[in-house]
């Protein structure tokens, strides 16, 4: 019953900018976290950035600086702002919330070019 509605991927330039939001629905008791994981072809799943039920952040050494996570509590929505892209971060970015369990949305690409 849970769902993840991911949306905001898509084609940046580099130096360019894009916006993720993912929406939870279906929620029965209090969200734990909501973050942001990315896998690249060839490459590991790796965090990109998450925040926890008391509002502390964490980053992936590879986005800070340039990557800034918030939620909206009221609306189960965790976004993250992506500046100063560039062709290494492109790569399938998953949405990841923590409730009794982890649940994961399916993926949205985003595709960064030279």
């Amino acid at each position: 019953q849970v769902r993840l509605v991911e949306s905001g991927g898509g084609l940046a330039q580099a130096g360019g900018s894009l916006r993720l939001a993912c929406a939870a629905s279906g929620i029965i008791f209090r969200i734990n976290t909501m973050g942001w994981y990315r896998q690249a072809p060839g490459n590991q799943r790796e965090l990109v950035a998450g925040i926890t039920s008391g509002g502390s952040t964490t980053y992936g050494d590879s986005v800070k600086g340039r990557f800034t996570i918030s939620r909206d509590v009221a609306k189960n929505t965790v976004y993250l702002q992506m500046d100063s892209l560039n062709p290494e971060d492109t790569a399938v970015y998953y949405c990841n919330v923590v409730e009794r369990t982890s649940y994961w949305g399916k993926g949205t690409l985003v595709t960064v070019s030279s």
